[in-house]
């Protein structure tokens, strides 16, 4: 069994003190009848595998997987399932060692009761496990579906975003008469039907004549599929902008009381004042409904007017419109309904 190349003088050379120690170290080992060998190997995958615990190697699948999330992950939503659920009870586990019973105790708590955030967590630590695979690590990349399996079907009840019927949208809409920045974002929304993000953030210099660009950043997407979108603004729209134009500040549209932009809370709480159980996205679900329900707009329009993605991957690559001029009919319809308009079917060309 060799100690190692001899060398007083070196950090990483072998003294003669040091090989007598070692000696003595392993022939007690070997009269215990154990093969020193083995056990020295033994002892270098232990500490081999104490720099890869599931921890270490999370942290360097989440760096590896930055370019592809949107602001590189600095948000934390793709790690946040993770460090919540998982890394507390076996963070300190090394990987190779992880197994589908592990798995099972760590997110058995929650697999029922909060649904939504365990498959976010398992389906990132399945991503984990591949990237440890990818590493060179002896890993079971099947644990996390044999976990699956053991943990079985939730029985958590999927609640939708309350949402108004498009019906009642006319009545919310009016009452909204205050020249205040959260009423105006909350007309705006209603009647582009976009996400809050981009009404938060929504700038002066976005908006061309009638139709409002997105930037990608403020688009629901992740950062490799993100591209800007273009909304176009009906009349109404475009009176809303008008009205709130004085309060703008530093380019913004809908800035807060002290600095930067309102909270992604703000619309949410003033309909909770009101003791409305709906919720700001919920109208991108009304008109959604009311595409359906009274027009004869087509699916891949209406689908497009939420900025949601249609078709296969083959499909999209050569359907390259984005149905401005259909959906500039369109949201003018909608925008006659929600002011008050008579809301009769209308056919929109396809």
């Amino acid at each position: 069994m060799g100690l190692g190349g001899y060398d007083s003088t070196s950090k990483y050379g072998v003294s003669l003190k040091m090989a007598r120690k070692e000696a003595q170290k392993w022939q007690a080992v070997a009269r215990k009848g154990i093969d020193p060998i083995k056990e020295r190997e033994s002892e270098r995958r232990e500490l081999t595998k104490a720099d890869h615990t599931l921890t270490v190697v999370a942290h360097e699948a989440h760096e590896a997987r930055k370019a592809q999330l949107k602001g590189d992950g600095k948000a934390g939503r793709w790690f946040s399932p993770l460090a919540l659920h998982i890394l507390p009870k076996i963070g300190k586990v090394p990987v190779e060692e992880i197994d589908q019973r592990d798995i099972k105790n760590t997110l058995e708590p929650i697999w029922h009761t909060k649904a939504d955030t365990a498959q976010k967590a398992i389906g990132r630590l399945s991503i984990v496990m591949r990237h440890a695979a990818a590493m060179g690590l002896d890993v079971d990349v099947q644990a996390t579906e044999k976990a699956r399996a053991l943990l079985g079907k939730s029985r958590h009840t999927v609640r939708h975003i309350p949402a108004l019927t498009w019906e009642e949208v006319p009545a919310f809409y009016s009452e909204l008469d205050e020249g205040t920045v959260t009423h105006q974002a909350l007309r705006l929304l209603i009647l582009t039907a976009v996400r809050s993000k981009p009404i938060r953030f929504a700038r002066l210099d976005e908006i061309d004549g009638d139709v409002w660009t997105i930037p990608a950043e403020n688009m629901k997407s992740t950062k490799d599929k993100a591209q800007d979108f273009r909304v176009p603004l009906s009349k109404e729209a475009l009176a809303v902008i008008e009205l709130i134009k004085p309060l703008a500040r530093d380019g913004f549209l809908f800035p807060s009381v002290r600095k930067g932009v309102i909270s992604d809370a703000t619309m949410s709480r003033f309909m909770e004042r009101r003791g409305m159980a709906e919720r700001p996205h919920g109208f991108r679900s009304s008109f959604r409904t009311w595409c359906a329900e009274e027009t004869d707009t087509s699916r891949e329009v209406a689908e497009t007017a939420l900025a949601h993605v249609t078709g296969g991957k083959v499909e999209r690559s050569y359907r390259r419109t984005d149905f401005l001029e259909q959906r500039r009919a369109l949201m003018e319809r909608w925008a006659n309904h929600v002011t008050g308009g008579t809301g009769e079917v209308v056919r929109i060309a396809g």
